[in-house]
């Protein structure tokens, strides 16, 4: 992948001499790259950035000015151990975002994957592990250790308590505060955040055909319109619908959900 071609390296960068830069690489002016630091093909790293390592972003990556990218975590239990920051392609991480990297507490490793929009301002704390095709918008905030499905959105100002996971495909309105976990395909929205129903039109969008939006709001009554506990409602949706590929990734979420879901 890498291949220290620095032909697209403004003169007035600071690229550290192991940093490993794949073809087609472009760094602006004013940005520092530093040691341990691997950047694919095509990605874009525009003025006044700052990326240190341990870091990996991959390919076709476009990230703005004023980001900090690979900062040491600001946990106090980090005593500087190398731990390192993996970002996927074709993302676009917009002005002033910060991602760190993570910590020998959990899995030594903060991840985002691939296709995502993080908007200004979004933090992205230690040992977080972002999926694909998401949107954080402005100033979305992901404390230590979150886990962000695929296809999830969160709203403007969103803040998501360590430890919680936001499910594939759910979505959180803006300025939501979020202390436990959102399920798959569930729309959230308060301070504390709230269920109010499926995601629907964003699964639309996405191709899932009637029959299975039928089925998961037919899920969504058993979780929260019956008086069921998490562990119940999962035997009921396993009983019904064991077979519907959607609805185990709803069942997957709610197992997962060790601080409870919202409610």
């Amino acid at each position: 992948m890498a291949t220290n071609d620095w032909s697209g390296v403004h003169p007035q960068a600071i690229v550290d001499p192991s940093a490993k830069l794949a073809d087609n690489v472009t760094v602006g002016p004013w940005t520092y790259i530093g040691p341990n630091v691997e950047i694919g093909e095509g990605t874009e790293i525009l003025s006044h950035v700052v990326v240190k390592g341990p870091t990996v972003i991959g390919r076709n990556n476009r990230i703005f000015q004023f980001c900090s990218i690979g900062e040491e975590c600001q946990d106090k239990k980090y005593a500087g151990e190398p731990t390192t920051l993996v970002i996927g392609d074709n993302n676009v991480i917009r002005e002033n975002c910060t991602i760190h990297r993570g910590t020998v507490q959990d899995r030594g490793e903060t991840r985002v994957g691939s296709n995502n929009l993080l908007m200004a301002y979004v933090h992205v704390a230690h040992d977080c592990v972002i999926g694909d095709n998401i949107i954080l918008a402005n100033c979305a905030t992901l404390a230590g250790h979150v886990k962000v499905g695929d296809h999830a959105i969160l709203g403007g100002g969103t803040m998501v308590h360590q430890f919680c996971n936001i499910g594939p495909h759910s979505m959180a309105a803006g300025g939501s505060i979020v202390l436990k976990d959102i399920p798959a395909y569930v729309m959230a929205a308060g301070q504390s955040a709230e269920p109010h129903g499926m995601n629907v039109e964003g699964l639309k969008r996405r191709g899932f055909d009637k029959e299975v939006l039928m089925i998961l709001r037919r899920a969504y009554k058993v979780i929260y319109r019956q008086g069921l506990t998490t562990e119940q409602a999962v035997e009921t949706l396993e009983d019904a619908y064991a077979d519907t590929p959607e609805v185990r990734v709803l069942i997957d979420s709610l197992r997962g959900a060790h601080r409870g879901i919202i409610r």
